[in-house]
């Protein structure tokens, strides 16, 4: 089985540059107007999974809450730091996550749809 997590978004281009420079994910994929979508497949090599993001004429109405996140487990607390000063960086400050979990073990950054991604190092 492969994973993939698919939202629709207003702003590709955003999410984009929020996923590849800011998370280090790389862009594995695109297509162009099909069946009037435009989309994009981030992720990394030669994994079962990826995120694809997609925009159209149809405009997103996002309410994402505070429990709505996409969780990374990075492999150091250097990785951890230096995404976090890339991050800085580009004016994206991380927030205080609403579980006190992610709170303690990591940082959460919102994305530019306003859904939360939490960033906590592998434990071993």
């Amino acid at each position: 089985m492969k994973f993939r997590y698919a939202r629709h978004t207003n702003d590709l281009k955003s999410i984009v540059d929020f996923y590849t420079k800011i998370i280090g994910l790389e862009k594995l994929g695109a297509f162009e107007n099909h069946s009037n979508y435009n989309g994009v497949f981030i992720g990394l090599p030669n994994l079962d999974w990826h995120l694809e993001f997609t925009e159209s004429m149809d405009k997103t109405n996002h309410k994402p809450d505070d429990d709505d996140l996409i969780v990374f487990y990075i492999d150091s607390t250097e990785e951890l730091n230096t995404i976090s000063k890339i991050a800085e960086g580009f004016g994206i400050v991380p927030v205080k996550s609403k579980n006190p979990y992610w709170q303690l073990n990591g940082i959460e950054l919102k994305d530019p749809d306003g859904f939360g991604v939490v960033l906590t190092v592998k434990q071993k």
